[in-house]
Formats: structure tokens, C-alpha cells, sequence
């Protein structure tokens, strides 16, 4: 089933896909994991308009803005920031790392060492970050976009699974389909303004408390938990869904739902956020990731009630 977005979200999705031609899902997926309260890790080639999609969403949605190229010389101090000693005021002084921001887009984090990468561990999961032993939260809501190169590319570090599990949906972008590349290729994209925010502040804190309100079934609760389940008994999988990526489902799939104007959720939803959802966090035995295959696996082998 088509599902069609709630009137209020059409003009943020449409704002971004003036940058993003044809990537409707690929804004609408960002968009729910931000409402859910989580990060999103993009996978793909360079070029392909990863970056293009965190700049667009930080500027529709009114976020300050920080990024941070990250590099194989990077260290935990260049993000998190560091303290120094003032001569000046006789004391010790924060100077803040670009991670202080509402929004971070950390762009190819699988070139730095695993040890920068696991400086945004705790930002990521707490919303603040330790630094000298005292801790300094983050500003509200703190979300993160990373984007990452395919792991066969020279000088990549593979980001361990507990990097990964911080993320609640990764995805890739993907070519453009042949009548959206047609419209980069002759300029006639149009035009976006971003004068005025289209969605911001009290707003955005309402909407989220809404996603956290939306209803699920005893016949969508099974449904969900038979996903879960199979991820772990089927033996097709290294290891299954933990807790924390089963409740990330749940989130993904109610943030999806409230975007598609419901206050309820239904197995469509479900349908539409698993491979995001699961593509990262599941291996087959034979040690193969495909967001694809996954999702054919598990929505063949399961099935909402009638």
C-alpha cells in the first residue's frame, strides 16, 4: 500500500528533494529516525548526495549546524573539544568541539581511527560528553548524520558493532532514477528557500512526544515481536536483533506512522522501516550485508494477522 505523507510533513520533503531529486524515501526515512530520536548512518559512494541531504535537513528543520570531516589524523580532542588552563581568570576553560551543535553531520566517519570513532559513543547514546572527568550535555535535540564509504575503499576503518548499534537506521542513497538525473543534468531543478523554517523549536518538541504516543495493536505487537524473533531463531543471521535494535524497530515504525498522519500504527509502517532498521545491526551466517536480502527474509517469513 502507497502511503501518503501527513499535509504538514509535504513541504518539508518537498524543501529537501529540491536538493535531492527522486530521493523521497531517503528524506522521509532521515526524517522519521530524527522524530524518533535517533542518529542515521548513510552508506554509499561519494557523490551520490549524502552530505547534500544532512545540509538541506539541518537548514528546512532550522538546526544549528556543525560538521566534522573526519580524517585518519583526527583525535577525540578535535571533537569533543578540550579544557585549558586561563592565566587570564585563574581557571580551567571549556573550549567546546564541533559537536556542541543540534545538529552534527560527521562526514566518512569510517576514515578515522576506531578510537575517534568511539568518541561519539557517549554523545550519541547520553547527549553529552565527558571531558577531564566532568560532564557537559549536549544541546537539545542533538542528532547526528554520518556518512560512511563502502569498506572496500583504501584508507576505511570498519566502525565496530558498537558504533553501529548508536544508529538507528542506515541506509544508502543510491543513483538517481533516469528521469530525476535528467532534471540535475539540465539545471532545471528549481529552487528552494530557506528563509523561513518550516518546522522548529516547540514544534519539533511536540511532534516527538507524539511519536511517543502512537498506538500499536496486540495484533501489531505480535507481528513486530515475530520480525524480532526470527531475526534470532532463524540460524540465517550471525546473531539477531538485541534490545536496543528491537526498540529502535518500534521507534522507526511509530515515528513512520505519525509522519503518514496516524496515531496508530499498522504492518505497512513495519514494512516500510525494517531494512533501514535492520540492514546494519543483522549479517547473514555466509557474511554477506544486503539491505535487500534482509528485508526479503524477514517479511517472507513473517506475517501480520489478517
Amino acid at each position: 500500500m502507497k502511503q501518503k505523507l501527513a499535509p504538514e510533513f509535504t513541504p518539508v520533503v518537498d524543501a529537501i528533494e529540491v536538493h535531492l531529486i527522486g530521493k523521497r524515501k531517503a528524506i522521509t526515512l532521515t526524517l522519521a529516525a530524527y522524530f524518533a530520536g535517533g542518529h542515521v548512518l548513510l552508506e554509499d559512494i561519494p557523490g551520490v548526495g549524502k552530505t547534500t541531504l544532512a545540509k538541506s535537513f539541518s537548514q528546512v528543520l532550522g538546526l544549528d549546524f556543525g560538521r566534522i570531516q573526519f580524517t585518519s589524523d583526527l583525535l577525540p580532542s578535535d571533537i569533543l573539544g578540550v579544557s585549558y588552563y586561563s592565566q587570564k581568570e585563574s581557571l580551567f576553560v571549556l573550549k567546546k568541539g564541533p559537536v556542541f551543535t543540534q545538529f552534527l553531520l560527521a562526514d566518512e566517519i569510517n576514515r578515522s581511527m576506531p578510537k575517534t570513532q568511539s568518541a561519539l559513543l557517549e554523545a550519541m547514546e547520553e547527549h553529552s560528553v565527558t571531558i577531564d572527568g566532568t560532564s557537559h550535555p549536549l544541546p537539545e535535540p542533538f542528532f547526528v548524520i554520518a556518512t560512511q564509504n563502502p569498506h572496500e575503499e583504501v584508507g576505511t576503518f570498519p566502525l565496530p558493532h558498537s558504533q553501529l548499534d548508536r544508529f538507528l537506521c542506515s541506509f544508502g542513497i543510491g543513483y538517481p532514477d533516469r528521469e530525476s538525473e535528467r532534471l540535475v543534468l539540465s539545471g532545471e531543478r528549481g529552487e528552494a528557500s530557506f528563509g523561513s523554517v518550516l518546522l522548529g523549536g516547540q514544534r519539533i518538541e511536540a511532534l516527538m512526544d507524539q511519536v511517543r504516543s502512537v498506538r500499536m495493536s496486540d495484533a501489531m505487537l505480535d507481528y513486530l515481536q515475530d520480525v524480532i524473533a526470527f531475526t534470532r531463531e532463524s540460524g540465517l543471521f550471525d546473531y539477531g536483533l538485541s534490545t536496543r535494535g528491537a526498540l529502535a524497530l518500534t521507534a522507526m515504525l511509530k515515528s513512520w506512522a505519525m509522519l503518514h498522519g496516524r496515531d496508530y500504527a499498522v504492518p505497512d509502517d513495519l514494512q516500510a522501516v525494517v531494512a533501514s532498521v535492520c540492514s546494519h545491526r543483522l549479517r547473514f551466517r555466509e557474511g554477506v550485508t544486503n539491505a535487500g536480502r534482509i528485508e526479503d527474509a524477514l517479511l517472507s517469513h513473517t506475517r501480520p494477522d489478517a
